[in-house]
């Protein structure tokens, strides 16, 4: 059931990187929803579960919430690393065609947890696996808005696009399938989502929403992006 839930999730992500694909020209619009998307999947919905999920704190401070310092703090520093790179060979400020990968590669990792997190749901009970499903579907759509999104804001050609793009829509269905050999602890499945969300949020708030507001500074941007969070908002409304 959760396998054939998982397809549902592999629609849903090629819905949204069709739907990012098709409105290229209102740029900072798409770049404004997704970095919309992407702050309300960390506020809304990874931090919340990795605090529930992480377990004891470290030092005063709740694993989860380290871990997501560190991953905002991975980003930032892989990214100045491969910039430093591309200055050295004589690229200028020209963005860095491999932080794109490796951002979109992270939300493909993403996606194959969240196919884990179904299977494990579904071995819990029916309840449990729909309400789950629900969240996954849903939000799929944002997670293949974004891939390709942020695949394509850093410069890559667009087959490298759509390869990732697939790459995110197979990954549930693989994530899922995998549950029938073995089922993830609760807190490494905490640790990962607090450090992910670290991760996210930079992409969010230093690379997607500067680009979308200094391309184009327009209240319709920010509403997009207001509307991002909202939709996520709505998507854990719903799954409970």
């Amino acid at each position: 059931m959760a396998v054939i839930v998982a397809l549902g999730a592999f629609l849903m992500t090629l819905v949204g990187g069709w739907t990012a694909q098709r409105v290229t020209d209102r740029r900072h619009l798409v770049l404004g929803l997704a970095g919309g998307l992407m702050l309300g999947v960390v506020g809304l919905d990874l931090l919340p579960e990795a605090l529930n999920a992480a377990g004891e704190d470290v030092f005063g401070v709740p694993r989860a919430l380290l871990l997501f310092v560190g991953g905002f703090l991975f980003a930032h520093v892989v990214e100045r690393v491969l910039a430093v790179r591309q200055a050295a060979h004589g690229a200028g400020n020209e963005r860095v065609p491999q932080v794109g990968l490796t951002a979109a590669s992270a939300m493909v990792g993403h996606s194959l947890m969240d196919g884990i997190a179904l299977g494990a749901a579904f071995q819990v009970g029916g309840g449990m696996g729909a309400a789950v499903a629900l969240a996954v579907i849903t939000h799929d759509f944002a997670d293949g808005f974004n891939t390709y999104t942020i695949t394509s804001l850093y410069g890559n050609e667009k087959r490298k696009a759509v390869a990732m793009l697939v790459a995110d829509a197979v990954a549930p269905m693989l994530g899922a399938a995998s549950t029938l050999l073995f089922t993830l602890p609760e807190q490494l499945l905490g640790s990962y989502l607090g450090f992910f969300g670290g991760v996210l949020l930079y992409l969010a708030a230093a690379e997607i929403l500067s680009e979308a507001h200094h391309e184009h500074p327009a209240l319709s941007t920010l509403l997009c992006t207001v509307a991002g969070v909202g939709f996520i908002w709505l998507v854990v409304g719903m799954a409970g």
